[in-house]
């Protein structure tokens, strides 16, 4: 294949829509997020993650999972626990059977400030997605994000 192959430019314009879509998308969430509750997305992200950790057996998230879940670097993730932790909204403890291992939690403040959130997030991505809609480049993609299942 040369790199005039119809089938890699189809790929190539593909993938930038694709990137556009997340970028808008991303891009509407965060100024809402900013807005109305001094939170940036993989703040929010984070938090959400976090918030579905439980106990027992696989309950909680060691911290290279945590910046797996959102897209972020071991390094940057931390950064970031410590300035969710410094807000009041994190908290960090040692692992009880592995006091190498530490794990983080989401503070009764953290929970708050995530489930008045919430629904800012998703009115801003389901208005993002309207108006992605309307752009024929990015409509078919729109249609499969709606289309995944609540599990994906």
């Amino acid at each position: 294949m040369t790199a005039t192959d119809p089938a890699l430019t189809a790929l190539a314009q593909g993938w930038c829509a694709l990137s556009l879509l997340h970028g808008r998308i991303e891009a509407h969430i965060e100024r809402a997020l900013q807005t109305h509750h001094d939170l940036s997305v993989r703040e929010y992200s984070l938090l959400d993650v976090l918030s579905r950790q439980h106990n027992g057996e696989g309950g909680h998230l060691q911290m290279k999972q945590v910046a797996d879940a959102v897209v972020l670097s071991q390094s940057a993730t931390t950064r970031l626990v410590t300035r969710l932790e410094d807000r009041g909204l994190l908290s960090r403890y040692l692992c009880p059977t592995d006091r190498r291992g530490i794990y983080t939690d989401v503070t009764y403040a953290g929970l708050t400030l995530l489930a008045e959130a919430r629904p800012t997030n998703d009115k801003a991505l389901r208005e993002a997605l309207d108006e992605a809609a309307r752009n024929p480049e990015l409509a078919p993609l729109v249609r499969v994000v709606e289309s995944l299942p609540a599990s994906a």
